[in-house]
C-alpha cells in the first residue's frame, strides 16, 4: 500500500537535435498546442516548452545565450574547473617539497 500514488522516476532519455528540431516545428505551426505534442510524444510538457524556448533564441526571436554559446561556455567552465585542480595540486606539491628541504 505504500507505493500507492507513488510514481516510478522515467529513466532519462535523449533526443537528436533533428528529433528536438521536428518536435518545435509541430509547436510552432499552431495546428496543436505544446501540451497536446507533448502527450503525442510521450514527453514532458516542460522540456517542449524548453526546447521550443531555445530555438527561438537560436533564431533570433528571443534574448538569452544561443546553443553554440551554451556549448562554448560549458567548455570553458571545463576547462577553467580542470586548471583550478592543476593549480590545487602544484600549491599541494610545493608545500610538500619545502616541508622536505628543510
Amino acid at each position: 500500500m505504500e507505493s500507492m500514488g507513488k510514481k516510478k522516476p522515467r529513466p532519462r532519455r535523449s533526443f537528436t537535435p533533428a528529433c528536438k528540431a521536428e518536435i518545435v516545428e509541430l509547436c510552432r505551426r499552431g495546428d496543436r498546442s505544446v501540451g497536446q505534442v507533448a502527450k503525442d510524444f510521450d514527453l514532458t510538457e516542460t522540456a517542449v516548452r524548453d526546447w521550443v524556448r531555445q530555438a527561438e533564441v537560436d533564431a533570433g526571436e528571443r534574448d538569452g545565450l544561443t546553443s553554440s554559446e551554451r556549448e562554448e561556455l560549458a567548455a570553458l567552465r571545463r576547462e577553467d574547473r580542470r586548471l583550478r585542480e592543476d593549480v590545487e595540486v602544484l600549491k599541494r606539491a610545493t608545500a610538500f617539497f619545502a616541508t622536505e628541504t628543510r
